[in-house]
């Protein structure tokens, strides 16, 4: 089961569930306070599924380009997801993902 997160889009968050390239379940969220309702979101369609954190084989994260702040969340709790559940994240397993801002002066 993967876990992918997308909180590049000023306007929401979303997390949503695949089972190879199909999609299981999706919840989207106001973006408005996007940093606390990610992790409530992600139990929640855990939960929904009846699925446990283990039942997870890999996170996707758009690392963007996105908002500064948005991209930051959701990039760091796909990589301490990862870590912590010892699964490949964007693919490749103990390495991090970094994000992509908007107007990055890097380039």
């Amino acid at each position: 089961m993967v876990l992918k997160i997308d909180t590049t889009d000023r306007e929401k968050v979303t997390v949503e569930l695949k089972v190879g390239t199909k999609t299981k379940d999706q919840i989207s969220s106001s973006q408005e306070k996007g940093s606390q309702v990610l992790l409530p979101m992600i139990v929640k369609i855990l939960s929904k599924n009846n699925l446990k954190f283990s039942d997870l084989t890999s996170i996707e994260v758009n690392p963007g380009p996105g908002s500064f702040t948005g991209t930051r969340v959701g990039v760091s709790v796909a990589n301490a997801l990862g870590f912590a559940l010892n699964i490949p994240v964007n693919g490749k397993k103990g390495k991090i993902v970094v994000p992509v801002y908007e107007k990055s002066k890097f380039d």
